[in-house]
């Protein structure tokens, strides 16, 4: 029998969406939560194995180490935000179980092994990227210094980094995580504010060709290989996900980029359309017109677009990969077919300036997507967005939220305060949705849903933490204005 085994998406800040599939680890502006896919892998394949989530399914970090006391093997996904609230739960589950081994993963451990074994004690080893098969190995007996892809201190103290474990290539013969979100979680408790209530996500593919500086997924954990599923295994677990939860109104293809090779995208939706499912994926805004309609006959509801900027040197600086015109004629074809489009940016982004910033909320609103979230640049270790930001000496905080999980802005460019990037986040979201043909929209689609208790927390959950926001960013405002008045007087 394997080691007895907890897989954890740790508790941390009030509705924090951290880990295990989260692309921003963040705490949301509205409560939402994604799936932690990469843990349902490797907990598919261990007998006896549990897989704990614990911020939506709202388990305190009390309960969790309590938990925790009938395992013998602790498999923790970290994040960068939550790196230290992590340290200290396991450095916890450690005194009250001492014998339980406890094995780190996630883009922390994979971009600072060293950091990361020096600073937590109690960590036994870290896997770095892939990790499905490194713990399950350990779990089955096998020595560490036989693991490829881990690092670990050995008797004497020394850290030592085992080979890199090649990444899964023969991803049908991975479990299937739609079993695990059976056994082990309630999927009621998933909700994303574009997404149908209740709602299921997994993968289709592994990896993204794309190279994006800034997208912390391909540059830390899934790798820039992309891996597919073949079309008749993602229809048999799709046709048993059915099965499994026929109170879910959608599925969700969370790949770094569900649709990009047009023949294998036409060909799954071939095998996905008689199953009559409502879905919703990522997407490029490279698919075309084809593509595009051959998801709306298999079922295809909505689609997470990254546009990122509508500043055309911006798309450059970021290896974006896509252009102006392309956003607008892919926007188009969506609109023409009844695709709905959730719309991603980010301020922040290299070479951002005040004018840039403006060009994307002018861009945005003449695209008139559906639903849209606007982030703050992160410049996540081991991403060239990082590298870049360092070496200019841009990033001015390493903490990247405020106390609460929250988003804050940490990279400063010349000109561009990091108060004035928060503001404008919030202007944004005012230029928007206000706009009376966006705020129509969302109530109309509240009252044809009969959802406006969702509509009326999630409005009171953002407006809240706008104002939260609001006040730090006066408070920046304040203090910068103070230390200019010092320096006058010192000065003068």
């Amino acid at each position: 029998m394997p080691l007895k085994t907890l897989f954890l998406n740790p508790p941390s800040f009030e509705n924090f969406d951290g880990g295990a599939s989260s692309r921003w680890p963040a705490t949301r502006e509205i409560e939402s939560y994604w799936y932690p896919v990469w843990l349902a892998y490797p907990a598919g394949m261990l007998e006896g194995s549990r897989l704990l989530d614990a911020p939506p399914h709202h388990v305190s970090a009390e309960e969790t180490i309590e938990i925790a006391k009938g395992y013998e093997f602790l498999v923790l996904f970290t994040s960068t935000v939550g790196w230290s609230g992590d340290h200290a739960l396991a450095q916890a589950i450690k005194r009250a179980n001492p014998t339980i081994k406890i094995a780190f993963v996630g883009p922390p451990v994979t971009t600072d092994p060293d950091r990361a074994l020096n600073e937590c004690s109690v960590i036994d080893f870290v896997c770095r990227r892939e990790f499905d098969f490194s713990v399950v190995e350990y779990a089955n007996g096998k020595p560490l210094n036989e693991i490829l892809g881990i690092s670990y201190k050995d008797a004497s103290g020394v850290i030592q980094h085992n080979p890199d474990r090649p990444q899964v290539e023969d991803l049908d013969a991975m479990p299937w995580v739609t079993d695990i979100y059976a056994r082990d979680m309630d999927v009621t408790k998933y909700n994303v504010p574009f997404l149908l209530h209740p709602y299921v996500s997994l993968y289709s593919t592994r990896g993204c060709p794309a190279q994006c500086t800034f997208c912390l997924w391909p540059q830390t954990l899934s790798g820039h290989a992309w891996r597919k599923r073949s079309t008749d295994d993602v229809a048999a677990e799709m046709a048993h996900a059915k099965k499994l939860f026929p109170h879910v109104k959608e599925f969700f293809f969370d790949d770094d980029t569900f649709n990009i090779q047009k023949a294998r995208t036409i060909e799954l939706c071939a095998k996905l359309k008689p199953l009559g499912l409502t879905w919703s994926c990522t997407s490029r805004v490279t698919t075309d017109r084809e593509t595009l309609k051959a998801m709306k006959e298999a079922g295809c509801r909505l689609l997470i677009v990254g546009f990122e900027s509508g500043d055309p040197q911006i798309l450059k600086n970021i290896k974006k990969g896509a252009t102006i015109e392309r956003a607008r004629d892919f926007v188009k074809d969506c609109h023409d077919l009844g695709l709905i489009i959730h719309a991603d940016f980010i301020l922040g982004l290299p070479g951002e300036t005040k004018e840039s910033i403006r060009n994307t909320i002018n861009f945005a609103k003449t695209l008139d997507c559906e639903t849209i979230q606007v982030s703050v640049a992160h410049a996540y270790p081991g991403t060239e967005f990082y590298d870049f930001a360092k070496r200019n000496n841009f990033i001015t905080n390493e903490k990247m939220e405020d106390g609460g999980g929250h988003q804050m802005a940490h990279i400063e460019y010349p000109g561009l305060p990091t108060e004035y990037v928060m503001e404008m986040v919030h202007k944004f979201y005012d230029e928007y949705y206000f706009r009376p043909k966006a705020a129509f929209r969302v109530v109309w689609k509240a009252i044809v849903n009969r959802d406006i208790p969702r509509l009326y927390v999630e409005a009171k959950s953002f407006m809240k933490l706008r104002a939260q926001r609001n006040k730090a960013a006066r408070a920046k405002r304040e203090e910068n204005a103070l230390k200019q008045q010092e320096s006058v007087s010192m000065n003068a």
